[in-house]
């Protein structure tokens, strides 16, 4: 499966991964508002056997298919109380 991956240049490591290249229909409008200007990252072929940095390929690949994007958020941190 082909996909494209943005990266949000207003929310810091926030990803959109889409099926078409500069094609966000599939996007909400309030979350591809949300996520300001986009610039283009890398285009790849993903398998299920693909290793993402941060993803499963596999989740990736079934939001893709199912809703047509994947949204890939920040690490979360945790903070000592």
């Amino acid at each position: 499966m082909q996909c494209y991956v943005y990266k949000s240049l207003k929310k810091h490591l926030f990803y959109l991964y889409v099926t078409k290249e500069n094609d966000f229909s599939a996007v909400p409008e309030e979350l591809l508002l949300s996520f300001g200007t986009l610039e283009f990252v890398l285009e790849m072929e993903l398998t299920p056997e693909r290793k993402l940095a941060k993803e499963d390929s596999k989740k990736v690949m079934e939001s893709l298919a199912v809703k047509g994007f994947f949204v890939q958020l920040p690490p979360q941190t945790h903070q000592l109380a």
